[in-house]
């Protein structure tokens, strides 16, 4: 990703907040605007007179709101929708096609129904409860349905700003779920190992650190952190602000990249001696100020077959009232708190990621009381508890193991290296014997997005020709061109195929930043790409996206030109989009198995640990997670349900990019944080995945 995103960025960034500031509507126009209440659904044909439906043809004027399409969807379900028109809007200069108008600084004054996506751009639901959440269609969508449900089309407009014309849609279900080759598990009504006992160990209620009893804990989710994220992303929560000062950042980025701000944060409590680990909350950009369904999350001390048990306090805010500790004004909630219990449990459920549900009464069970700033809730008592499927599987301490020997015994890196804990979170105390590096696999590498501008400082150069010499094995360095990660996907899926033609050892394939997006959509779309790869590994890897994508092309751009960069070439802003959270968790919703074995290694740096050019990148990022290498979040480079294999203390750039090794004092000077042992990290890996694949030969 870019280094010089940060200059132009803050410059941009003071504009953006005051005309934020500015451009505010009075009280009258946002209380107008926050508290109407939208139209009812349209409604379509019954549900049983089309239900064996496999297609749908029809208009969405500019005054829909929800048109039923009659389809009804079972999870796995293969469907693609395609659309075309136009919507005039009155103040637009020009009109919006399916994929929604260029968004603007107006845009964070409007209540759309999705957030991230352009002014009238064609949606889609699945469901018609308040769980079900909105996603992008735009012209052209493929997408398996994460869960069972009638399918809604919609158009991403206040109810209030509609427009004239009208959008032609076409939806057809291109392969029941019944007839694919992995028909969706059902959802269990037991999860299995959790019982009263472990419940009762967990405190009922939440409190406020100052012996003030408040929300009742009425969720457990069983899984891993990255699952746990995930299935929230999925079903259209977002991650909270954690402090005022993360907040302020948040708002700047969010004008600056012409996004509404829902992340507002909420009040800190305690479970366990701590504050919340997690907040998440659904709420519409202005509605946010007074209603919005919302939950805090903390890791408990309990485990589950090998997966973390986590506690939440799920409200839903209505509008505000006294505070009865301070007499200030609070946030109100409904008393009904069993209400916001069960909608998460079908917000979640949309996601097609619970493998078990089921309600537990403990043993004293909370019935009618008041919250820690004396507002009433009542509830039947009930937790409900969910277990996530195919949670991650943590290996880091094996990994650790393995690279800590090849750091120290083999010395593949030229220079002096430090004790192996400088460079791994958590390194093992263990030491394993290596032996001769098997010729069983092939290797390949993917790296990032602008790539082709650093022809001078490839991925893993050093470590490359040390596989190759003196360990003898066959590695590849596939191009990456500046383009979206689809294309780049249908060149790696052909160069597996042409390859796995000739040789008929599988790859160990290797993702680095944008790589590891572009090696998913090539596998996901050419099962017989896939079957060319023994299995899939990244290396601070955007899996989930990175939340400062938006911000990227245009400035990227800037500096391409401002520096005369010639070679490079490209769609920026194609290859920047792909990097989206909401593209990559969209894909993710959609690819939940991408048929191979998946390995994934984040980097967390600090302000000691990053170079100067991507430090002011690191604190953009700061907002979105702590814990984050100058481009991604920690958890949003763990492949969900894959095997974690740890993190590296390292930049973005440190652990895959040989910058120190340039002639330019320039370079140098600004890369200033790039020592990493970046060849015995790659030979770890390739060590580490096939003696895996070894030990369990069926996972290939």
């Amino acid at each position: 990703m870019p280094p010089a995103l940060s200059k132009i960025g803050s410059r941009f960034g003071i504009a953006a907040a005051a005309f934020l500031f500015a451009a505010l509507p009075s009280h009258a126009q946002f209380l107008a605007l926050a508290l109407s209440d939208p139209p009812p659904a349209q409604q379509g044909p019954s549900s049983s007179s089309l239900a064996a439906a496999s297609s749908f043809s029809g208009d969405l004027s500019g005054s829909t709101q929800w048109k039923d399409t009659g389809l009804d969807l079972q999870p796995g379900d293969n469907v693609q929708i395609t659309a075309s028109g136009q919507l005039q809007y009155s103040d637009a200069k020009q009109p919006a096609g399916p994929d929604g108008l260029p968004r603007a600084w107006k845009d964070l004054m409007r209540i759309l129904p999705l957030n991230e996506a352009g002014r009238g751009a064609l949606l889609a639901r699945i469901g018609d409860t308040e769980a079900a959440r909105p996603f992008l269609v735009g012209a052209s969508h493929t997408f398996r349905a994460p869960a069972a449900g009638r399918l809604f089309l919609g158009l991403n407009q206040m109810s209030i700003d509609t427009g004239t014309g009208s959008f032609h849609v076409e939806v057809k279900i291109l392969e029941r779920a019944a007839g694919s080759s992995a028909p969706p598990q059902p959802v269990a009504t037991s999860v299995a190992g959790f019982d009263l006992a472990l419940l009762d160990k967990i405190p009922r209620r939440i409190d406020d650190n100052r012996g003030n009893l408040g929300d009742m804990t009425n969720f457990i989710i069983i899984g891993s952190q990255d699952r746990l994220r995930q299935a929230f992303a999925q079903a259209g929560w977002v991650l909270v602000d954690s402090t005022k000062q993360e907040a302020v950042l948040h708002g700047i980025l969010s004008s600056v990249t012409r996004q509404s701000y829902v992340e507002m944060p909420m009040s800190e409590l305690y479970l366990f001696g701590r504050i919340q680990d997690y907040g998440f909350a659904i709420a519409d950009p202005f509605e946010v100020i007074f209603q919005r369904h919302h939950n805090r999350v903390w890791k408990s001390p309990y485990t589950l077959g090998g997966q973390t048990v986590w506690v939440g306090a799920g409200t839903h805010d209505i509008g505000l009232e006294k505070d009865q500790r301070t007499g200030g004004v609070t946030h109100k909630i409904d008393a009904d708190i069993d209400k916001e219990r069960d909608f998460i449990a079908q917000s979640l459920s949309s996601t097609g990621l619970i493998a078990a549900q089921m309600y537990l009464r403990p043993s004293l069970p909370v019935g009618e009381t008041k919250t820690a700033t004396g507002g009433s809730f009542h509830s039947d008592g009930r937790v409900l508890v969910l277990q996530l499927r195919g949670s991650s599987a943590n290996r880091a301490a094996a990994f650790s193991a393995l690279f800590c020997s090849v750091l120290e015994k083999e010395h593949p890196d030229s220079g002096s290296w430090s004790a192996c804990s400088d460079y791994l979170e958590a390194p093992s105390s263990d030491r394993v014997a290596l032996g001769p590096l098997p010729q069983t696999y092939r290797v390949a590498i993917v790296p990032g997005v602008l790539s082709a501008c650093a022809g001078g400082a490839p991925a893993y150069k050093e470590g490359q020709e040390h596989l190759r010499t003196p360990h003898g094995l066959s590695v590849d360095l596939i191009p990456a061109p500046n383009r979206s990660s689809a294309d780049n996907g249908k060149d790696i899926a052909k160069f597996l195929k042409d390859n796995y033609a000739r040789d008929s050892r599988k790859f160990i394939l290797l993702g680095y930043s944008k790589g590891a997006p572009d090696i998913m959509e090539g596998l996901a779309n050419d099962p017989d790409a896939a079957r060319a790869v023994a299995a899939f590994v990244t290396v601070a890897g955007a899996i989930g996206g990175s939340p400062i994508a938006d911000l990227m092309p245009v400035e990227v751009q800037k500096w391409v030109e401002a520096f005369h960069l010639s070679d490079c070439q490209g769609d920026l802003y194609a290859a920047f989009k792909s990097l989206r959270r909401d593209v990559r968790q969209d894909f993710l919703a959609q690819h939940p198995d991408l048929g191979v074995p998946v390995y994934s290694l984040a980097a967390v740096s600090d302000k000691s640990s990053t170079s100067k050019v991507l430090f002011e990148n690191w604190l953009l990022m700061a907002p979105y997670g702590p814990r984050n290498d100058s481009q991604l979040v920690e958890s949003d480079a763990l492949y969900p349900g894959g095997n974690t294999l740890g993190v590296l203390r390292a930049d973005h750039w440190a652990v895959a990019l040989p910058f120190e090794d340039s002639s330019d004092p320039n370079v140098k000077k600004l890369v200033d944080h790039n020592h990493f042992p970046r060849s015995a990290l790659l030979e770890a890996l390739v060590r580490f995945v096939a003696r895996d694949l070894t030990a369990s030969p069926s996972a290939h």
